[in-house]
């Protein structure tokens, strides 16, 4: 074979090499093999049959995004981008209405709660009373077992002077007769013929005004949304106002509470000025023509003489509309003696006619009920006995000390 043979050769074999590499490159960067037959002919019949699913180059050019059915909305269809989803704006959802427990028989319900937080006073005057002997030791444990739970130094005496009275005239041996005479005594310093009821009707067509007043930390916020279902479950109808226009989140609460028993709500801007708050909403309620209007108002130190006159100037607003028909007061119970001081102050500023008594069950100091309706000649009128919507409860003095002695 000549040279040039050779090379012709060699050249043929180059050539063929390089044409078989270039192909394999190329299918190779494609990445994909060609789709089946039949494949082909239903993207051709769908293209024939739809032409907007014509695919858009995209840099491969190969693959057409087609929409789902519902993921575009029709009568949005113009406007909307390839492959978009629509999405519908979530409908507002009413809340849903509670009915309220019956305010009947609330404190029957939750008298085993009341009765644990207190074993202490009655077991305590049970296991004394039910001795052998009352020598005069076992008078003064009487005393002290009375005045730890807060009853007050003059209703102890009281008590204590009548009960010997009785149990020494009466020569009572049997425990169940020294239990019977304690629970007398204990009820009429309770004082049972007290008007315990709500003043939450209005005269002349003016809807009855709740003022609902308390130092910081004493649970009003929550009272005045509960108070609101005693009254809705009595058949009331009710208007709320957030004259607490200083905490912030007052007002978000108090509505709150309105809503899951249908209760309007009138509030002002943060920080507005509490006796304007106070002023709508009795104009509301007066025009809407709501039985009861309740007012909540900011918990103040009964200290601080300014706040005090700012709840003041509160009722006398009030009353440029329509009566205060009831004023509450609301005292944790927990505080003991210190509560006596904050309800004096408050007796002076806006004539208190009722007290409520928040977290009742926490403590054994069941003895503030008398000591509080002593030191301001008003009944407790509501007592809260737990964490729960419907916790709070007229208060019924045959209950309560049943409760202290069960």
């Amino acid at each position: 074979m000549s040279d040039t043979t050779l090379y012709v050769f060699i050249g043929l074999v180059v050539a063929i090499l390089l044409i078989g590499g270039i192909a394999a490159f190329v299918v190779g960067s494609r990445g994909k093999a060609l789709p089946p037959a039949d494949t082909v002919d239903r993207r051709l019949d769908d293209l024939r049959e739809h032409p907007e699913h014509e695919p858009t180059p995209t840099g491969d050019g190969l693959e057409p995004v087609l929409p789902e059915p519902g993921e575009i909305d029709e009568s949005d269809a113009d406007n909307a981008e390839p492959g978009a989803v629509a999405t519908a704006e979530p409908e507002a959802v009413a809340p849903e209405i509670e009915a309220p427990a019956p305010t009947a028989g609330r404190l029957v319900r939750l008298r085993a709660r009341l009765s644990r937080s207190q074993s202490s006073l009655g077991k305590g005057l049970l296991a004394l009373l039910g001795r052998d002997r009352l020598d005069e030791d076992t008078w003064e444990e009487i005393e002290d077992t009375l005045l730890t739970a807060d009853v007050g130094v003059t209703p102890t005496q009281e008590l204590v002077e009548r009960l010997r009275t009785r149990i020494r005239v009466e020569g009572v041996a049997d425990p169940e007769v020294a239990r019977s005479i304690l629970r007398e005594e204990l009820v009429t310093l309770v004082d049972p013929s007290y008007d315990r009821s709500i003043a939450a009707k209005g005269a002349d067509g003016a809807p009855g005004v709740v003022l609902v007043v308390g130092v910081n930390g004493t649970g009003k916020t929550t009272t005045v949304g509960r108070l609101a279902r005693v009254l809705v479950a009595d058949g009331d109808t009710v208007v709320l106002g957030a004259a607490d226009t200083f905490r912030a989140a007052a007002a978000d609460q108090l509505q709150t509470w309105g809503e899951r028993v249908g209760v309007p709500t009138v509030r002002g801007p943060e920080g507005g000025d509490p006796a304007s708050v106070a002023f709508d909403t009795v104009k509301t309620g007066k025009e809407g023509g709501y039985d009861t209007v309740v007012v909540d108002t900011a918990g103040r130190l009964h200290t601080k003489a300014g706040l005090m006159d700012e709840l003041g100037k509160v009722k006398r607003v009030i009353e440029k509309q329509a009566p205060v028909t009831e004023v509450l007061l609301v005292i944790d119970a927990t505080t003991g003696q210190n509560g006596l001081t904050q309800a004096r102050v408050f007796a002076e500023v806006v004539d208190v006619t009722g007290i409520v008594l928040t977290k009742l069950d926490g403590t054994a100091k069941g003895g503030i009920v008398i000591a509080v309706q002593r030191e301001l000649g008003v009944p407790v009128k509501l007592v809260g006995l737990g964490e729960g919507a419907d916790d709070l409860a007229p208060f019924d003095p045959e209950g309560f000390v049943d409760a202290l002695l069960s």
